[in-house]
């Protein structure tokens, strides 16, 4: 027995139906919400994957990958590795900015062609600037919002040959 995954009522055989955008098991009462999606029979022999054609595909793009992962870091790279970090106080910084410069929130909106709500959620840290937002900030202020070269970028090294870290080996101690 299986549970429908709209009521959670038992079913035997549910049926499959896409309900706003999500392919779900649901119950006969709950098939109304969606369409019912048609289920091809296929095969035992095929997969969810092709083999032959990914495989060769995905051993182009990981050659690409690696060549641009920057020699022998043995870690694979994504969109992440190249996006800039906010800094944790940004905040502050815009805040310190604006008031270098003599400007009001309204002032400051008015130049960059923001709202001047947008200033303050900024300055309140209740809200994260837009990449836009951002570049508009640093090049009006003159300030830099994104968060330096960290140590979690460089791959750490440390500890015995064989891969074992004690403790030592990370704490840094206070004395």
């Amino acid at each position: 027995m299986v549970q429908c995954e709209m009521c959670g009522t038992e079913v035997s055989s549910p049926n499959r139906v896409k309900i706003e955008g999500a392919e779900l098991d649901v119950c006969d009462e709950c098939t109304d919400f969606g369409t019912e999606v048609k289920t091809e029979e296929t095969s035992s022999t095929s997969t969810k994957y092709s083999t032959s054609s990914s495989s060769s595909s995905s051993s182009s793009s990981s050659s690409s990958s690696s060549s641009t992962g920057g020699g022998s870091s043995g870690r694979r790279r994504d969109m992440f590795d190249e996006m800039d970090e906010v800094a944790q106080d940004y905040d502050d910084r815009i805040r310190k900015g604006r008031e270098s410069q003599g400007l009001s929130q309204e002032e400051l909106a008015k130049q960059l062609n923001e709202k001047a709500s947008l200033i303050r959620k900024l300055e309140q840290g209740n809200s994260l600037p837009s990449d836009d937002v951002q570049k508009k900030l640093e090049s009006a202020l003159e300030i830099s919002l994104s968060a330096g070269g960290s140590a979690d970028e460089t791959e750490w090294s440390g500890g015995s040959s064989d891969g074992e870290y004690t403790l030592g080996d990370v704490v840094k101690r206070k004395d």
